[in-house]
């Protein structure tokens, strides 16, 4: 396995967060404050030029695996380096390196800044990981190791209900990860029989191996997998850490558990759970469908309640984890195209909402509709940014939320019209319980101290810029990112489709006229066919 670059480029992204919070970590502390945040800006300016070099170089007519290093770590144990990205997780970097430095730099943070963008380091590399990782053991590794700063950024940094808030959060999601852990262990085991007895943890040999095992096996491990992925996302009913932590967390660290954090079990459950055990995931779609329907009905409800802007913005996050849950197991070109791009579109949308209201708790100390409104007149910019937002979530056409959500709404209804009814209500509800919380937040007539409060500065201002420059620019022009993400999916969906004999519609096949190298290939023995998914990034 080769890359068209020489350079370790997804190594390097993974370590250079982790290099920038260890010399965080050894900053004198007479100086900690003014250098801690030059550290940070650098390491995470550092990350992006990295990034954009990633996606530059990306080729988009190749399916497969790019820019992989592969490298023996605990060879006894079957334990490598082996790291790659293709179009699905390529964007969810991007993201991450982009949502950041705006979370690092942007939100004033009271307290210890040397250990807060310390954390903040350590959580970015730990996310990187997480979606480069293609061995099941670094991915397992990365995926706790999110919980570590996740938890001391909420303790030491969020609300007056902060170290409740932190340890619901550690003890939900550390639990999870037992049943995903589990059904790691279980897969590794297994496919050690179909494999000459070697144990791997690699993505590639387990996925070739796994569609042997008995289907019960398969159903069982699968129910591993999800339930430590959905308590990350999380879906109803393993939510109720969200919106304790979500609202006691500091602004930044709000941006990043929101925007980033729960993503990992979303892309958890396509790139792990669906690849390597497509025949479960199929059989128990219907299941997983009925959560996410689940998940938008209930969150829609529970969301209109609120009365506090910050918890709001929290439990609108749980319809749109559903609404991606509905298109990745829809399980068509389509479908997953649009749950992949809406992951992106939440970091943005959501990330710049969490950075509004947090200037709204900087300005006003509260966060209870009720004791807001009127806004608008005395800071009209802020009031235009936060309607710019506030129509990205709602799928405006011409912003970014709008082209995923219609792929998602597509894509279900090829499949299954009555789901994709059912799921057109998280568009409806969505534009009721955003539009009413800004009209109550930001019209009428200012009282109080509603009537001085101060404008978006320039710093505050800079800060969101990159964000709002997502979300104009996906909703205008989503070509570019859409031509890097549909090859890896139609490829996923092809694999699906030939391990579990799913039938997709003849509008909704993948088109598999792009590249797939010859090695590496994935033999589904059981049905006689094959289906490449080469871990490379080499031109042919």
């Amino acid at each position: 396995m080769t890359s068209h670059l020489s350079f370790p480029l997804l190594t390097a992204i993974v370590f250079v967060p982790l290099a920038g919070a260890i010399v965080t970590g050894l900053l004198p502390r007479s100086r900690v404050e003014p250098l801690a945040k030059v550290v940070g800006a650098l390491t995470t300016l550092v990350e992006i030029a990295l990034v954009v070099t990633l996606v530059v170089e990306f080729k988009t007519d190749t399916a497969g695996f790019q820019f992989v290093s592969n490298q023996p770590w605990l060879p006894e144990l079957g334990i490598r380096w082996f790291v790659g990205v293709d179009g699905i997780s390529l964007f969810l970097l991007a993201v991450t390196a982009l949502l950041f430095p705006v979370a690092l730099l942007g939100p004033r943070v009271v307290g210890d800044s040397k250990s807060y963008v310390g954390w903040m380091l350590v959580l970015e590399a730990a996310c990187m990981l997480t979606f480069v990782s293609l061995d099941l053991f670094v991915f397992f590794v990365a995926f706790e190791v999110t919980l570590v700063p996740g938890y001391f950024l909420i303790s030491g940094f969020g609300g007056p209900r902060r170290n409740y808030a932190a340890m619901k959060f550690f003890v939900y999601t550390f639990a999870g990860s037992a049943f995903l852990f589990v059904g790691i262990l279980a897969m590794v085991l297994l496919v050690g029989r179909y494999d000459g007895g070697h144990d791997t943890f690699s993505l590639i040999t387990l996925a070739r191996y796994a569609g042997r095992l008995p289907v019960a096996d398969q159903e069982w491990i699968f129910i591993g997998l999800v339930i430590g992925f959905a308590v990350k996302i999380p879906l109803v009913p393993l939510h109720s850490w969200l919106p304790d932590a979500y609202t006691q967390a500091p602004t930044g660290a709000s941006m990043i558990i929101a925007g980033i954090l729960f993503k990992l079990g979303a892309y958890g459950m396509l790139r792990f759970g669906i690849f390597m055990l497509p025949r479960a995931a199929t059989r128990l779609a219907p299941l997983l469908l009925a959560l996410a329907i689940a998940g938008i009905l209930y969150g829609a409800v529970v969301t209109i309640m609120q009365r506090d802007y910050k918890r709001l913005i929290a439990y609108a996050s749980i319809v749109d984890v559903a609404f991606i849950v509905v298109g990745i197991f829809a399980f068509s070109a389509q479908s997953i195209t649009g749950g992949v791009f809406e992951m992106v579109n939440h970091g943005l949308t959501t990330g710049a909402l969490f950075f509004l209201v947090g200037m709204i708790g900087e300005r006003r100390g509260t966060y209870r509709i009720a004791e807001l409104g009127g806004l608008q007149k005395p800071a009209p910019i802020f009031a235009a940014v936060t309607i710019l937002v506030v129509m990205s979530a709602i799928g405006l056409p011409g912003l970014n939320g709008f082209a995923g959500e219609f792929l998602v709404l597509v894509g279900t209804f090829v499949t299954d019209r009555w789901w994709a009814v059912a799921a057109t209500s998280a568009v409806v509800t969505g534009a009721i319980y955003m539009l009413w919380s800004y009209q109550r937040v930001f019209h009428g007539q200012p009282h109080g101290a509603n009537a001085t409060i101060p404008d978006m500065t320039l710093r505050e201002a800079v800060a969101i810029a990159p964000l709002l420059a997502g979300i104009v620019y996906l909703g205008v022009f989503p070509a570019p990112f859409l031509n890097r993400i549909t090859p890896s999916v139609d490829h996923l969906l092809a694999h699906v489709e030939l391990a579990s004999g799913l039938h997709v519609p003849p509008n909704a096949s993948p088109r598999l006229s792009y590249r797939v190298p010859a090695d590496q290939r994935v033999d589904l023995g059981h049905a006689g066919l094959v289906a490449s998914t080469r871990a490379t990034g080499g031109r042919s």
